[in-house]
């Protein structure tokens, strides 16, 4: 019955997509200027904000929007000067070009490639023979064509391809000025549009988006111009001409994701193999290249640009074909930072979660997901992987917690609710117990100090036995893995956990307790099952033994805790602890009220034991 609406949500979504689609692309020419206004006036932002404090706002923004576009206007006629200038002096590169090609066709001779062009010129020539004779045959009388009288503003045709960029140029100018002298206002009135109820959301997405284009440029152009600064000297040292230019266009392109560095480091390449004599200046400017690509991607960009964008790289480079395909240089230029605000959007706007979740660079999943994931998966190496990653950046003693207990969690959940097969659920426990040994071969390797588990007992405590602790598990397999990771955590304290079996009446249980003598049991009993079965023990012991410490383990993540353990604690239990680590820092503080004294003790223990 809820399919077919589903399937109807399901394919106006997908159609508002298109349209969406449909409408960037046939607005582009409108939506582009927007786009460009709306992000330089993101990075203008600020500089504005300074600079008004002290000359006002409008000037500030005449002054601060002038001085951008006339430092461009300038550069870009510069650069354009000096591309003329090398257009005219290419010829003088002739002989060198010639010199070059002869020596690839010298080392071709007699060989596959030779043999590849001498067959590629034999087609060709068959190819002009056929298009000669069918020419011959289909040859027509000429026709005088009479050339159309100059019209009165045929002098001026040269200005028709400038027109439109200029045009554009002077829409995005105006925008960038009116949309910083009314940014407030406009803020205002989108957070209007937006609604108050969303005011919290739309306040951090602005603010967020600002941030993060702001500084993904900045940190961009200050990458940047250490590339081209050192691309121009070390071209200069190469007598590559016009060193100045390329350094220039190579900080330039390289806004251009993936595409820009190529282009930037071809376009010298190519003109010092027609201008340098020989072949090994120009392969010192290819390894040149090379080596200040790997600096600037390995060096600069992780240590001033990773994760100033937010966005993964798979996404990033998806996206740039997106704007790309959609509006050509202008989108491959502005990709990066649409990227970036869709991403914001995505993190504030509830309806987009989606986005952020396929294209920001945070981890999709949390730790304890992707480690369930993995074991759902059948693939104990990773999930060994994802154990010795956490131990190496936290903590051991936070492993059992964060990891290897929300699985058990998980998987007893689902099973619950008929996700998972009783036999599935026991795989992911068997798995579970098998990785307990690589935990312990993890935290030694990680951390070798006397912090670790399985380390000897202090000899001051040598003459003392451990305080023994009893273990039963409530409710079978993933119950007793669960105290064995407890016996894990408490391995470097003088406790010893002494596991019983399971499936014992409450009268056997009693029974043990009393023939063990001992002072403290642990009963594990793993959320999301009910309390009844543990309630049922801890009442039957207290009203047995009313001296006995009865800690309850309802370990488990945040998301599957208990609402309310005060039915245990009404029932009798000592403790209700919800986590390992709380469960270690309560039996540590036993050791020294509870422990039997060994033989050689001459004085008795503090008699503690009723007071806890």
């Amino acid at each position: 019955m809820d399919e077919t609406p589903n399937a109807l949500k399901h394919w106006v979504l997908f159609a508002g997509a298109v349209l969406v689609i449909v409408v960037l692309y046939w607005a582009q020419t409108v939506l582009v200027a927007l786009a460009l206004a709306a992000l330089l006036s993101f990075v203008l932002a600020p500089p504005v904000t300074w600079l008004e404090r002290w000359i006002g706002r409008v000037p500030a923004v005449l002054v601060i929007v002038t001085l951008l576009f006339v430092v461009l206007g300038l550069a870009g006629w510069g650069l354009i000067r000096q591309l003329d200038n090398l257009a005219n002096d290419l010829p003088t590169y002739r002989t060198n070009i010639l010199a070059k090609i002869g020596d690839v066709r010298g080392a071709g001779k007699g060989g596959t490639v030779e043999k590849l062009q001498e067959t590629i010129d034999e087609i060709a020539t068959d190819l002009d023979k056929d298009d000669s004779a069918k020419n011959t045959a289909a040859r027509a009388p000429q026709q005088v064509i009479v050339a159309p009288a100059p019209t009165p503003f045929s002098g001026f045709s040269w200005l028709s391809p400038i027109i439109g960029p200029l045009g554009t140029a002077g829409f995005v100018v105006a925008l960038v000025i009116f949309i910083l002298l009314e940014r407030r206002d406009l803020r205002n009135r989108l957070i209007g549009l937006i609604g108050h109820g969303r005011l919290t959301a739309t306040t951090k997405a602005f603010d967020e988006a600002g941030t993060r284009v702001s500084r993904q440029l900045l940190m961009q152009t200050v990458v940047n111009a250490i590339y081209g600064i050192v691309a121009g000297i070390g071209l200069y040292f190469l007598d590559v001409p016009y060193p100045l230019v390329w350094g220039a266009l190579g900080a330039a392109l390289r806004f251009i994701p993936y595409l820009g560095p190529v282009l930037g480091a071809g376009a010298p390449i190519l003109v010092s193999l027609a201008a340098l004599p020989g072949w090994t200046q120009p392969l010192w400017v290819v390894a040149m290249f090379v080596v200040l690509e790997l600096f600037t991607n390995l060096v600069l960009e992780t240590a001033l640009y990773a994760g100033a964008a937010g966005v993964s790289q798979v996404a990033l480079l998806i996206s740039v074909a997106f704007w790309t395909w959609l509006w050509g240089p202008l989108g491959l230029l502005m990709a990066t930072p649409l990227t970036v605000c869709l991403v914001v959007l995505g993190k504030h706007v509830p309806g987009l979660t989606f986005v952020g979740t396929l294209m920001a660079d945070t981890p999709p999943l949390a730790p304890e997901y992707g480690y369930y994931q993995r074991l759902l998966a059948r693939d104990p190496a990773e999930a060994a992987d994802l154990i010795e990653q956490h131990i190496k950046a936290d903590s051991w003693k936070t492993v059992y917690d964060a990891l290897l207990m929300p699985a058990l969690n998980y998987a007893e959940r689902d099973r619950l609710e008929e996700r998972l097969s009783p036999d599935e659920e026991a795989a992911i426990i068997e798995a579970t117990r098998e990785l307990l040994s690589d935990v312990a071969d993890s935290i030694r390797r990680a951390q070798p100090s006397p912090d670790t588990i399985d380390e000897a007992i202090p000899p001051s405590e040598a003459g003392r036995d451990p305080l023994r602790v009893l273990g039963y598990a409530a409710n079978g397999g993933s119950d007793e893995v669960a105290l064995e990771m407890l016996a894990q955590m408490v391995g470097d304290l003088p406790i010893a956990i002494e596991p019983a079996s399971t499936r014992m009446l409450a009268s056997e249980l009693i029974a043990l307790v009393r023939s063990q003598a001992v002072s403290v049991i642990c009963l594990a009993d793993l959320p999301p099952s009910p309390l009844s079965k543990t309630r049922y023990l801890v009442k039957r012991l207290r009203a047995a033994m009313p001296d006995l410490r009865i800690v309850v383990g309802r370990w488990s993540p945040p998301a599957l805790a208990d609402d309310n353990t005060q039915a245990l604690k009404d029932a009798g239990a000592t403790l209700v602890a919800t986590t390992l680590a709380e469960t270690r820092e309560y039996l540590g503080g036993l050791v020294e009220i509870v422990r039997i004294p060994a033989p050689a003790a001459t004085e008795p223990e503090p008699a503690l034991a009723n007071s806890a």
